[in-house]
């Protein structure tokens, strides 16, 4: 039976906390004495506010009420979405932050940037930099370099760079900005075996916009064309075949070009000059060293997983220090010193920060179960756990994820594998996140801070500020593999299932 809401006359009463009243004011539109007209037609919505509220979170909203820029009522805002103009009073009236989408996170970042919200500015720009992945790095570099943010910039390069052939094979990169294919032409370093990839993509790029030959190099209002891009392509490194079979359907370059370019190949000064302003360069894109990048490597696993975020690398036996079986699974099994309980009352968030002295390849994790309440100890022996887990680098980067659902033992410790293996560095530090969902009791353990396992000595606890409560001792075993996982990708399949018992 549903409880009705409370009195008008005494709502005040029943909400503890300042966020509660805003909510329900928010919610109600008591007292409103502002409307905004938001979005464009079909979507557009007329919603309410009230001017302190919103004067005292936002400098913009402090002149547009009370100051010399004052409009008048209602106030049209037509450049953002009224979704997204929701949650940024949501998080104006209760402190609440809930991105839930990189789409959605984009557009709360542009109406937070818009009315000087630094804070919920910053948690946007972490949401996008935590879930970049290919198929959205050319659209997310092309939001940070318009509101120019840095750091977010840095990362979709990097991503673009190291994960060229997956950025490329992406159907978003046809919609990217011109400028932005531009950008990732002039890098001298791409992950790509020859610039006919580069060459390819451009194709399809052009037909996807409708241009040829004679319509790539138009430019009447001064903007960058697709000929802009085209003449970024090195050329000079490709063999006569490989330059006459990639042209053979090719319409962006004219006959007279097509010539010229392929006697500079074959005749390198002797041949005529190359056609203005293309790439003179003999030297291949230099490939980065997947070793040395800030974030983990994704590594391929099997065909069920999502792709779109799955890069198929292939390391060097040498890479990986320890050599064996990749399909070896090693358990770094914290050794408990004590255990107390933890009551999940809603939504329980822990978190286990750690380095590692060997370049390995991480699995997943085990967690506790949940210990039985009184009213479970003679009718249930097991229950339905629902959790999150992740694998973030040292910037908050998410590397590999999964979402745990399944009837589990009390009493038990669960296996929890990632959707892909990552290949983590020695002496970087990386955190494992779990949010757990279901309400009850769960065993919370106190660990040392080093365990060898298998000679591989790993360090937790590392970077954590002073008094930072993680709740750690949730998370109970690292599993992970001494050698490159991606050597044997047949025996990569996550096992959900897996129990043993505590000891």
């Amino acid at each position: 039976m549903s409880v009705p809401p409370p009195p008008a006359c005494d709502w005040q009463t029943t909400r503890k906390r300042i966020k509660e009243r805003g909510q329900y004011l928010l919610e109600t539109g008591m007292w409103s004495d502002c409307r905004f007209i938001v979005g464009t037609e079909p979507n557009q919505q007329v919603l309410e506010g009230h001017k302190l509220f919103l004067a005292m979170s936002s400098p913009v909203f402090e002149a547009m009420f009370y100051g010399g820029m004052a409009e008048k009522d209602p106030i049209a805002i037509l450049d953002v979405q009224p979704d997204a103009f929701k949650a940024l009073l949501e998080y104006i009236y209760t402190d609440t932050i809930n991105l839930t989408s990189f789409d959605q996170a984009c557009e709360l970042c542009y109406g937070a940037k818009k009315y000087m919200l630094p804070h919920l500015v910053e948690e946007c720009t972490k949401y996008l930099w935590s879930d970049l992945y290919p198929k959205n790095a050319c659209r997310a570099y092309e939001f940070a370099k318009l509101f120019e943010e840095p750091i977010l910039m840095d990362k979709c390069l990097n991503i673009i760079c190291n994960q060229t052939q997956e950025v490329l094979a992406e159907s978003s990169f046809e919609e990217a900005e011109l400028n932005t294919v531009i950008t990732v032409f002039e890098q001298d370093e791409l992950d790509i075996n020859s610039e006919l990839e580069l060459f390819s993509a451009l194709q399809r790029y052009s037909m996807r916009h409708n241009v040829n030959a004679e319509t790539s190099g138009n430019n009447s209002n001064n903007r960058p064309t697709i000929r802009d891009a085209l003449m970024k392509i090195r050329f000079l490194t490709l063999t006569p075949q490989e330059f006459a079979e990639a042209q053979a359907n090719s319409n962006l370059l004219t006959q007279t070009e097509k010539f010229s370019i392929l006697m500079n190949i074959c005749s390198p000064g002797s041949a005529g000059p190359m056609p203005e302003g293309f790439s003179m360069s003999t030297l291949p894109r230099k490939r980065k060293p997947h070793l040395n990048i800030s974030h983990s490597i994704y590594l391929a696993g099997p065909s069920t997983m999502d792709t779109s975020r799955t890069s198929m690398i292939t390391f060097p036996s040498s890479s990986v220090e320890g050599g064996g079986d990749s399909s070896k699974r090693f358990y770094c099994s914290r050794q408990l010193l004590r255990i107390t309980e933890c009551m999940n009352t809603s939504v329980l968030d822990c978190a286990l920060t750690f380095c590692c002295d060997k370049n390995i390849g991480i699995y997943g994790i085990e967690v506790p179960a949940q210990i039985p309440m009184e009213d479970d100890r003679h009718q249930n022996i097991s229950y339905a756990e629902l959790l999150y887990a992740h694998l973030l680098d040292a910037d908050g980067s998410r590397l590999t994820y999964t979402h745990f659902t399944s009837r589990v033992k009390y009493n038990s410790l669960i296996e929890i594998s990632f959707n892909r293996p990552i290949y983590i560095q020695k002496n970087k530090i990386y955190k494992v996140g779990v949010v757990l969902n279901k309400i009850g009791c769960y065993p919370i353990g106190t660990y040392p801070g080093k365990t060898i396992s298998n000679g591989v000595q790993f360090t937790f606890s590392q970077g954590l500020a002073a008094g930072d409560s993680a709740r750690d001792g949730l998370i109970r075993s690292i599993i992970f593999s001494m050698s490159n996982p991606n050597n044997n990708v047949s025996n990569f399949t996550p096992s959900y299932q897996k129990m043993s018992n505590i000891i």
